[in-house]
């Protein structure tokens, strides 16, 4: 059986799932704040649902 894959989540995807603005997705990201995201060769930008999942839970153990 193969193994599902990751998800990976436009930075779109991203903020409408947790609620914050465009503008501070981006300044966690240039802060290094954010979940790990991955910079394709179009220049589009993707964050793995693990990676968010992880990122999330990280923040709730540090509250």
């Amino acid at each position: 059986m193969a193994k599902p894959r990751d998800e990976m989540l436009t930075i779109r995807e991203v903020i409408e799932e947790i609620g914050v603005p465009r503008a501070t997705f981006y300044r966690w990201r240039q802060y290094k704040k954010g979940p790990k995201s991955i910079k394709l060769p179009n220049g589009a930008v993707r964050i793995r649902r693990s990676e968010l999942s992880r990122w999330l839970q990280t923040l709730e153990e540090s509250a």
